[in-house]
């Protein structure tokens, strides 16, 4: 893009003009995602926005609305931060494989990679193991490269070869070699943690930690600063077996209960897609949202409402496996696009 100029409106003719390139690059990896997609048999969907609940995890912050029946009677509803309720309600209802390009909105979200409206491409696998989400991964990078007539991910100055096999590093792994800490060694078996032995470590590798810190804040803190920026540099890399306190909708590994299946894809430092072996107990699942609501009353002062009817479909939603995927950071990365607004159609102001 030859144009940068931030306080030209995206709709002026000359600005529009040097984007439209990439915005037409954005369409041919769409409809090239959504070949890939037909050819290996799932079903695309299209979820309803408003929902009861726009997420339970502490750390998501949705768009309220109030929507008023024939009665006049206003009833509290919010913009979904991810389709992925409804997709599972629909595995519960009987369909196996299904994806979906839904717009999803996230409140206190902004940036070069961030914006409080984006797209998300989201794809369950039933009765599949979520390592074949992983392979699901490196093709769509190839096929999104292709389509954009390009040959390498780019974000500012660091390159991923979308055609070298993914590296899967665990993320106690990642978080021995790029910050020198033993992660497992924090948490119990029981799913517990020790705050305080992660925050000594922190801090001997030059970390800040605040007083009132939990140990998710500690980790998070860590792996923003010192492992992230390392991953997906000449390759993509999966970040596998995430604590299972970090992955409230994800089931524990069969070898490890400290550990759950999930993964986070990874390019030129940026994170790309989630991915969760799918949690099925829905007492389990209460107890985890729960807690997560209880989190987030302490740290912002409010909560989210349980979707109840997701709850009940989980008793009936056979076992698989899911992703989410930031399609907006994927095209990108696909053209070298420096800001998320840049491969958006018509950015929100």
């Amino acid at each position: 893009m030859t144009d940068t100029t931030r306080d030209t409106p995206w709709w002026d003719a000359a600005r529009h003009a040097d984007r439209r390139p990439i915005l037409l690059a954005r369409n041919r990896i769409q409809r090239a995602i959504r070949g890939w997609l037909d050819d290996l048999g799932f079903t695309e969907v299209d979820p309803a926005a408003l929902a009861i609940s726009p997420g339970n995890e502490a750390h998501l912050h949705g768009f309220a609305t109030d929507a008023i029946g024939n009665d006049g009677v206003p009833r509290r509803m919010y913009l979904h931060t991810s389709p992925e309720f409804a997709l599972k309600k629909l595995l519960a209802a009987g369909e196996t494989r299904i994806a979906a390009f839904s717009h999803v909105w996230r409140n206190r979200e902004r940036g070069p990679l961030h914006a409080p409206e984006f797209t998300m491409l989201e794809w369950y696998r039933a009765g599949e193991p979520y390592q074949t989400l992983m392979d699901d991964c490196a093709a769509l990078l190839t096929v999104s490269v292709r389509a954009a007539g390009a040959t390498v991910l780019r974000f500012r100055d660091v390159e991923c070869d979308p055609f070298a096999a993914p590296e899967r590093l665990s993320v106690a792994d990642a978080f021995a070699r790029h910050a020198g800490i033993d992660l497992l060694g924090t948490i119990h078996p029981d799913g517990g943690t020790d705050r305080d032995g992660l925050a000594r470590q922190a801090l001997q590798a030059g970390l800040r930690v605040a007083l009132d810190d939990t140990w998710s804040d500690i980790l998070s803190r860590i792996l923003t600063a010192r492992v992230e920026p390392h991953l997906g540099h000449g390759r993509a890399t999966i970040l596998d077996r995430y604590p299972a306190p970090e992955a409230a909708l994800a089931r524990r590994t069969a070898d490890d209960p400290r550990v759950a299946e999930r993964f986070e894809l990874y390019a030129c430092g940026v994170e790309l897609a989630n991915s969760f072996g799918e949690l099925t107990d829905p007492a389990e699942q209460r107890r985890r949202f729960t807690a997560e609501m209880d989190e987030k009353q302490r740290v912002y002062g409010e909560t989210y409402p349980l979707d109840e009817d997701f709850l009940a479909a989980l008793a009936q939603m056979p076992p698989a496996s899911g992703i989410a995927l930031g399609f907006d950071r994927l095209v990108m990365l696909a053209t070298g696009a420096p800001r998320i607004d840049d491969v958006q159609w018509t950015p929100v102001p």
